[in-house]
């Protein structure tokens, strides 16, 4: 083995969890020029463009055999449909909101992500809370309540997306099956209810990919890969790099988003807003610093026990 193999593969590794935060960072540029159409029709194309370039990296992959004994399995099958519908009602919202001008609340809702996934933890696989992971959710929960504060509602938007993708990790990780072929098979079970939503906006003369202009169809085919290739980049950069080094980089996306949102669409950031991110970006700088501790003290235990056998 050559001795600088490892630094290949993590430098790999990096290239391609940053390529997915970037593109997902980037994503709201498209989303914007189809703000014109439907957000069940965007979702619709996104699903079906992506089953082609999921299923040739399968081929290319050679993991077509994990396919065949998922589909044997009423677990598997059952995991996937739940998993499919909730990445399918988090894109749904997603297009909406950039559609919309919410931008900045999707940027909000992805930030906060990482501290639903602690409560997930908490609730469902019997983790305890840390004082710095305490403090952060607390610091979350004070920031809602802010934006409650302001806008006379809670901000749905945020918390929709934030629970819907937390939801969605958690019973990704728990499925017996590698990452890029569960997303064909999320994607596959989507198709026949995408068919339908695009058969019935066409008999109605609502759809844009043949009826609009060739602009339009371009923008719908490009659905495919604006989803897809994220995806598979994420899934390729968490197989070669460690845990830490992609909780930290899932930063960037909704920076991005954020930045996007407020310098290049303009969109209203009031001083509640940047109160209630303040109070985000400082349960996130908790929750990573205590995250990075943590590994760091097991990685030196694990090296002191390995001394002393």
């Amino acid at each position: 083995m050559n001795g600088n193999e490892p630094d290949n593969t993590a430098a790999r590794g990096f290239a391609f969890g940053i390529s997915a935060y970037l593109m997902w960072g980037l994503l709201p540029f498209y989303m914007k020029a189809v703000d014109h159409v439907p957000a069940i029709e965007v979702v619709a194309y996104r699903i079906l463009c992506s089953i082609p370039i999921a299923g040739l990296i399968i081929l290319w992959m050679g993991r077509t055999a994990d396919l065949k004994h998922a589909v044997q399995s009423p677990r598997t099958l059952a995991m996937a449909a739940l998993t499919a519908a909730l990445i399918a009602i988090n894109w749904g919202i997603y297009t909406w909101a950039v559609a919309n001008e919410r931008t900045v609340e999707t940027a909000l809702g992805y930030y906060i992500n990482p501290i639903v996934s602690i409560m997930l933890g908490a609730l469902f696989l019997g983790e305890r809370f840390t004082k710095p992971q305490l403090t952060a959710i607390f610091l979350a929960v004070i920031a809602v309540a802010v934006l409650t504060y302001d806008a006379g509602g809670l901000p749905w938007v945020s918390l929709s997306l934030a629970f819907s993708f937390g939801i969605y990790g958690y019973f990704r990780k728990t499925m017996p099956i590698g990452p890029s072929q569960g997303f064909f098979l999320e994607v596959v079970l989507l198709s026949l209810p995408s068919l339908f939503i695009l058969l019935v906006l066409d008999i109605e003369g609502m759809g844009h990919f043949m009826a609009g202009n060739t602009f339009d169809t371009m923008l719908m085919l490009f659905a495919g890969p604006a989803t897809a290739l994220p995806l598979i980049s994420y899934a390729l950069g968490a197989r070669m790099l460690r845990l830490s080094t992609m909780g930290l980089m899932q930063y960037v996306a909704p920076t991005l988003i954020f930045l996007i949102a407020v310098f290049v669409f303009r969109e209203p950031f009031s001083s509640w807003q940047l109160l209630a991110f303040i109070l985000i970006w400082s349960a996130l700088a908790l929750y990573s610093w205590s995250s990075i501790r943590e590994i760091r003290e097991r990685s030196r235990t694990e090296k002191a026990h390995a001394a002393g056998e």
